[in-house]
């Protein structure tokens, strides 16, 4: 797929943009009515399966690789992390089908919104990591825990509209579920920000 030198920061890149890939869709969808929401959580099942194949070669290739571009014990770990970004999303969109929501309400479309700006400073900082610019991954780190906050914001006043609002207490366990697995993808992606700070301090 790529030369051999290549292969860890190039595929690193791929996951990141199949990132932004799959929450731009995920975001897009919340914002409207999904429709039909089996076929959504296939559709996203799908991006979460390309993730694991990137984490596959990824792992296959650090077996076979004596020297790598950064501690192999970050790119295993990034790896990892950015594959549980997609696994999160993949799991907010099968709930979807399985709780038969076919209309998000806005908290979950505030949740899209958090998540796509995500999304975008993950993949700023990846390709930073890349060209070896890591003073310059700091910023988007910071954005990312700041997004963080934001989810973990969002949560609290979801939650706490549900059970002033919410009579049904199916739906309430419904939509509080889709919150907190929401929230959880958000700590993914500040996840992603602490390993990458973690990178920084090391090579500095």
């Amino acid at each position: 797929m790529f030369r051999k030198k290549d292969i860890f920061f190039k595929t690193l890149e791929a996951m990141a943009d199949l990132i932004q890939e799959t929450v731009d869709r995920f975001a897009d969808a919340v914002n409207g009515e999904l429709g039909d929401v089996t076929a959504f959580a296939k559709e996203m099942k799908a991006f979460e399966h390309r993730g694991d194949q990137f984490a596959h070669l990824i792992i296959t290739e650090l077996n076979k690789t004596f020297i790598t571009p950064i501690e192999r014990e970050d790119i295993m770990e990034l790896t990892k992390l950015l594959d549980d970004v997609l696994d999160g999303i993949e799991a907010c969109a099968s709930r979807f089908d399985m709780y038969h929501i076919s209309k998000p309400d806005s908290f979950i479309r505030k949740f899209g919104d958090v998540l796509r700006r995500s999304a975008l400073e993950i993949k700023a900082a990846i390709y930073l990591l890349t060209q070896k610019k890591l003073l310059a991954m700091q910023t988007h780190c910071v954005k990312l825990n700041e997004l963080e906050n934001e989810g973990d914001d969002l949560m609290r006043e979801g939650i706490k509209h549900l059970f002033q609002n919410v009579k049904d207490p199916i739906e309430l366990i419904k939509f509080k579920d889709m919150y907190e697995r929401l929230e959880e993808t958000t700590d993914a992606c500040e996840d992603v920000a602490n390993t990458l700070q973690s990178i920084i301090m090391r090579n500095s």
